[in-house]
């Protein structure tokens, strides 16, 4: 187990009316907002006009930035930069999924930057402040509102970095289960996609005995299994929503990561995928992930698969590990297959060998070689291949 400094500022409100508390926690900081969110779902669940009577009732004033994309962008992240120096905004509120939250920490320090907020990408250094964040999530996925990264994506360099420091978390991530309700079955999927997905990158990192941590793993995984499946078919079966939403922020948060660091490979090889095609994110890692597992199978990587067979899907554990291994990599993708996620990328838009070689020497630039079973450029380009199931 490695060294490691831990601490989590973000200030949790979880459960039923946790709304209610907001002007408060705002008050704390400044009585004027940037309401920042999406396509409009939350106008259409009645979330946005409860928190405009909230703020008005409390005298916090607020402008709005509509229209954040799924892979947000730097020219969206920009313009709500450019609103908060105009309009002197003290606090930003993002209303939404991960992609909000990024969108609202690169404005955070982008409203603090003297430049292009693209220059923070890899360079948390340069983030000297950022303006106070109190996230109200309306999906459970990425953990955003509790975590201290952003996802961005360059659409003119055809780049998708993150932006990294502890002056990005939230101050208050405001978490009610019932805002989950309406997220349809397909984002819901996408989103326990990409919460299984963060436990595995660090469950399959290799810095020796970190058993505790693995045993939390397991039980987060567990969680997802059982409950995903549940919240798909009954979208306001709160106890599936309430578990799914906590568990993507333990997934997230930093916890189960102390002791364990290394490079995200499916994150690094589907980022590529989301800033070429645009294509969900949560999905893309769906696709990749057993793909990924299947290839880096060896006796590197099998102690850890069986780990994952027997602890976590149950295996019997006399079987011969690699059949446990295998049976394992099954069941993770017809989990996926069960919730309503191809997984085949042909499916979703993406032209096969088109952008292979570009993508895959983005994606190995960033530490790949580091990985339990070490990647290059023409391993990414084959795990590509390989997530097309109709290609003869």
């Amino acid at each position: 187990m490695e060294n490691f400094f831990y601490n989590i500022p973000t200030k949790v409100s979880f459960g039923k009316g946790a709304i209610d508390d907001l002007p408060g926690y705002i008050s704390e900081y400044g009585d004027s907002v940037l309401l920042v969110y999406g396509g409009g779902s939350i106008k259409r669940t009645g979330l946005y006009d409860r928190i405009i009577k909230l703020l008005d009732c409390s005298h916090i004033s607020h402008i709005e930035l509509s229209g954040v994309e799924p892979n947000p962008r730097l020219t969206t992240v920009k313009k709500g930069v450019q609103m908060c120096l105009e309009h002197d905004v003290k606090v930003i509120l993002p209303v939404g999924g991960g992609s909000t939250i990024d969108c609202s920490k690169a404005i955070a320090a982008g409203a603090c930057y003297d430049g292009d907020p693209w220059n923070l990408v890899g360079h948390p250094e340069k983030i000297e402040n950022a303006m106070p964040i109190i996230a109200v999530a309306t999906m459970a996925a990425t953990g955003s509102e509790m975590d201290p990264f952003a996802v961005i994506t360059n659409e003119e360099t055809k780049q998708k970095k993150d932006i990294a420091s502890d002056l990005l978390y939230p101050a208050y991530a405001i978490l009610d289960p019932e805002y989950t309700f309406s997220v349809p079955a397909y984002q819901t999927a996408a989103g326990v996609a990409d919460i299984m997905n963060h436990i595995f990158e660090v469950y399959f990192a290799d810095n020796g005995d970190t058993y505790m941590q693995d045993r939390m793993m397991e039980a987060l995984l567990k969680t997802l299994i059982k409950y995903g499946p549940v919240a798909v078919s009954e979208p306001d079966n709160y106890d599936a929503r309430a578990n799914i939403l906590w568990a993507s922020e333990w997934a997230i948060n930093g916890f189960i990561a102390c002791g364990k660091d290394g490079p995200w490979p499916a994150h690094s090889i589907e980022h590529q995928l989301s800033a070429y095609y645009d294509i969900t994110h949560g999905h893309g890692l769906a696709i990749i992930t057993p793909v990924l597992m299947d290839y880096i199978l060896n006796e590197k990587s099998l102690p850890v698969l069986v780990n994952y067979g027997v602890n976590v899907w149950d295996i019997e554990k006399t079987k011969d590990p690699y059949d446990i291994a295998r049976e394992a990599i099954s069941k993770t993708q017809k989990l996926y297959e069960d919730m309503g996620l191809t997984s085949d990328l042909g499916e979703l838009g993406v032209p096969y060998e088109k952008d292979f070689d570009e993508m895959a020497e983005k994606a190995a630039s960033e530490d790949l070689e580091h990985c339990r079973v070490p990647l290059t450029k023409s391993d990414v380009v084959e795990i590509y291949r390989r997530c097309f199931k109709n290609v003869k």
